[in-house]
């Protein structure tokens, strides 16, 4: 520990007498400065034993000594030493009342004590300190190292908490807790998420200092990771600000945690281009020899159902956020996922079917509808910055088709104005929502205009007519019934539909493109 007041008094070498504050000796001394101005505060940094002979005071007048010792107070001065038989053989009574009321340390230094052998116990004091907490610095690296080598994060992190004699826990890189030690700081540790998605926002490295849960202790937050983005965050509670011994600990935690959670451009680049060959191997319908190139490298993914993910930036930004999401999901919960950049705007996600990943796939693009809508709101509608298509549940056979349905549902959702559309969502509903598009709004025009030309000239109700008789899958009765005319006339007016428009109606095609071109019109309206 630093040197303190009492330290200094019981130097055997030393001959302190303390004369007054004798309660507060434990107070630490950063440094020894003598001075013999009338006001030395200007040069005061504070945590100093500050050490004079009065050769320019007049320490038996006590408002003078008030104001003098208020301002060494004031200034953060932890003591005040008075060598005796200078310039005074005793000290004034002024001095050590004054001294007794503000609280002030006095200690009386015998002529025979120079200030030089004071400054040097102090400096010698400082550095046998500095360097036990650096012996303990290491001590406490070498720990950690083993610790990390044997039990990987989990026993780093119990190392760490025993270092600081405090509580410590990993995030991930979406904020979510990975491990914590002891087991008691989880709940802890989870009520800090927001400050940790806070600190992510910052360039890495980046760290801040928290006041706890119930300000129940100090929390530093530190990022870890060497890219641009921070790949996990380590957050250190303990009851007081740490010492050096302490910060050794904690550096060494940053790196050794950085070491284990970062991977290497060159090692991600190769499992990139791995999970490339294997997406590729599947969607080519060959899924042992996909099998073969994976190894264990994604578990049993291969084997058990899965869904097919793809996802496409529309203002050319990274999907980071997408890959973060669905890998700290999938790590949490012990799954496999296979995640393929296609370029810097699109990626190809393979999950587990009903697995954490998926699930957070699909709140994220919740999150991300709900933000964007309000944004639209507030500023009459902004282009989505991510679409993404989700497929229905398929196995390795079926890989490309899974991979076809999800592009399906990915270009639906970027025609509907949606963050992501499930493919199982389009087969349950209607298909009157697909109908919602230009081209077909123009399909639809071009192939009724001729009618709705001829019903302007109030000649007839050819386009209602049509409608009629098309609902009721060609009942001249019953449709006739719908319009309120005979069915002589409702067989008058179909034949010049026929005539108009070119074509038969008893050929189903053409009945199908009437009935759609009615529907994108009447959707349209």
């Amino acid at each position: 520990m630093p040197p303190t007041l009492a330290s200094l008094v019981h130097h055997s070498a030393l001959k302190l007498t303390v004369r007054a504050g004798e309660d507060r000796l434990d107070v630490p001394v950063r440094w020894v400065h003598a001075s013999e101005l009338a006001d030395p505060v200007p040069y005061m940094e504070g945590g100093e034993l500050l050490l004079i002979t009065a050769l320019k005071l007049d320490a038996e007048d006590a408002k003078a000594m008030r104001r003098y010792v208020k301002r060494l107070v004031g200034a953060g001065v932890v003591g005040l030493g008075f060598a005796v038989g200078v310039n005074y053989d005793e000290i004034p009574k002024a001095l050590v009342d004054t001294a007794a009321e503000e609280g002030l340390p006095l200690l009386e230094v015998p002529r025979r004590t120079p200030f030089i052998a004071i400054s040097k116990a102090v400096s010698a004091a400082i550095a046998a300190d500095q360097y036990r907490s650096v012996t303990a610095g290491f001590a406490a690296q070498r720990e950690l190292t083993k610790q990390a080598l044997t039990d990987g994060p989990e026993g780093l992190l119990s190392a760490l908490a025993a270092q600081v004699d405090g509580w410590a826990a990993l995030y991930d890189a979406s904020g979510a807790v990975v491990a914590t030690a002891p087991e008691w700081a989880g709940r802890r540790a989870a009520r800090l998420t927001a400050d940790v998605e806070r600190l992510r926002d910052r360039p890495a490295p980046a760290s801040s200092v928290v006041g706890g849960p119930d300000n129940e202790d100090r929390v530093e937050l530190h990022t870890l990771g060497t890219g641009r983005r921070p790949r996990a965050a380590l957050a250190v509670g303990t009851a007081a600000a740490l010492g050096t011994a302490e910060r050794y600990a904690v550096h060494s935690a940053i790196a050794l945690l950085t070491l284990t959670t970062e991977r290497s451009r060159s090692l991600q680049a190769a499992h990139e281009r791995i999970g490339a060959a294997v997406l590729r191997l599947l969607l080519a319908g060959h899924p042992d020899h996909a099998r073969a190139v994976a190894g264990d490298l994604y578990g049993g993914l291969l084997d058990a159902p899965f869904r097919i993910i793809v996802g496409e930036s529309t203002d050319g930004e990274p999907l980071d956020g997408l890959a973060e999401v669905v890998e700290s999901a999938a790590a949490r919960s012990g799954e496999a996922v296979l995640v393929v950049p296609e370029g810097p705007e699109r990626l190809v996600v393979l999950a587990v079917d009903g697995g954490a990943a998926v699930e957070a796939c699909a709140e994220y693009a919740a999150t991300l509808e709900g933000e964007r809508a309000v944004g639209g709101q507030e500023q009459g509608g902004e282009e989505h910055e991510l679409v993404v298509g989700l497929s229905a549940p398929a196995g390795p056979i079926a890989a490309a088709a899974a991979y076809k349905q999800a592009e399906q549902a990915l270009s639906v959702a970027r025609r509907r104005g949606r963050v992501l559309v499930e493919h199982e969502q389009l087969a349950a509903g209607s298909v009157l929502p697909l109908l919602a598009d230009d081209a077909v709004r123009a399909f639809a025009d071009g192939l009724l205009r001729p009618l709705a030309e001829h019903d302007a000239t109030g000649r007839g109700d050819l386009v209602a007519s049509l409608r009629a008789w098309l609902s009721r899958h060609g009942q001249w009765d019953a449709a006739a019934a719908d319009l309120g005319v005979h069915r002589h006339t409702l067989r008058y007016r179909m034949r010049r539909v026929e005539e108009i428009l070119g074509r038969s109606l008893d050929d189903p095609d053409v009945r199908m493109e009437l009935w759609l071109a009615l529907k994108a019109t009447a959707a349209a309206e």
